[in-house]
């Protein structure tokens, strides 16, 4: 099984890219982020032309999560985190693996949660995630995702530099790596990748030559549960698409499985 995970920034003005990689990849997954759609406007039609079945959750103009399956799910749903209805959550149940389409709240500017209520949202999100994941250690279950955390040093191009930026502080990457070890999940994508070849999964669009700056953070992840850990086959980034004509400013992440 190949799984791929892809914050697109707007499956519209992406959409071609999308097919593109449905071709190119052929994967038996795809988790998208920030989709930024309603859910009467997702391009069903056009997927299953692509033989993929379509499962969303969209809002105008912001968030929104979908899984694109060759397979039909034998059950798919949405969790509201923080009570928000706010489409950062979709699931879907494929054979006996569940996967996980997440995006995780970026947190604002300022990583105190006092005076910025945008980054004490995205900690209370992780503690929700954290007590879902814990649920799920003895099942089978892929996790893919934008969660907006580059975890270790060497996953942003200075951690000297952003140790005080939302996204790197602290006690955001303390608590993704306490979701990881109390739920025990894998990092399947540092299972296989590790510097000084390149982890990195965004680049910010104020970096017109991203690839001579390289000032990229690993935010994009696919976690795999307990019971999938000797079913992981290879793991990759697809960085290539960061230099298409208007692109999404995160690349996709590929993992593949025995499924």
């Amino acid at each position: 099984m190949k799984i791929i995970s892809w914050n697109v920034n707007s499956i519209r003005v992406r959409i071609n890219q999308i097919f593109e990689l449905l071709e190119e990849e052929n994967p038996d997954i795809l988790c998208l982020q920030e989709t930024k759609i309603v859910d009467d406007q997702f391009p069903i039609k056009e997927l299953e032309n692509r033989n993929y079945f379509s499962y969303f959750r969209g809002m105008p103009s912001y968030n929104g999560v979908a899984i694109l399956s060759k397979s039909v799910a034998r059950d798919s749903f949405s969790i509201d985190f923080c009570d928000k209805s706010d489409a950062r959550h979709i699931a879907v149940k494929i054979g006996d693996i569940e996967i996980i389409s997440i995006y995780v709240p970026a947190g604002g500017d300022d990583p105190d949660p006092e005076v910025n209520p945008k980054f004490k949202h995205k900690l209370l999100f992780l503690k929700e995630l954290l007590e879902l994941l814990k649920t799920k250690k003895k099942k089978r279950v892929i996790l893919c995702g934008d969660l907006n955390i580059a975890p270790y040093e060497d996953d942003v191009w200075s951690h000297k530099q952003l140790i005080n930026v939302v996204s790197h502080t602290k006690v955001e990457t303390d608590k993704l790596i306490e979701i990881l070890e109390e739920s025990n999940f894998s990092d399947s994508l540092r299972t296989f990748l590790s510097p000084p070849e390149n982890v990195f999964t965004w680049w910010s669009y104020r970096s017109p030559n991203f690839e001579n700056n390289n000032r990229g953070r690993r935010l994009d992840h696919i976690w795999t549960s307990q019971p999938l850990r000797k079913s992981l086959i290879n793991a990759s980034i697809l960085k290539k698409f960061r230099n298409k004509t208007k692109p999404s400013d995160h690349v996709p992440v590929r993992l593949e499985i025995r499924s």
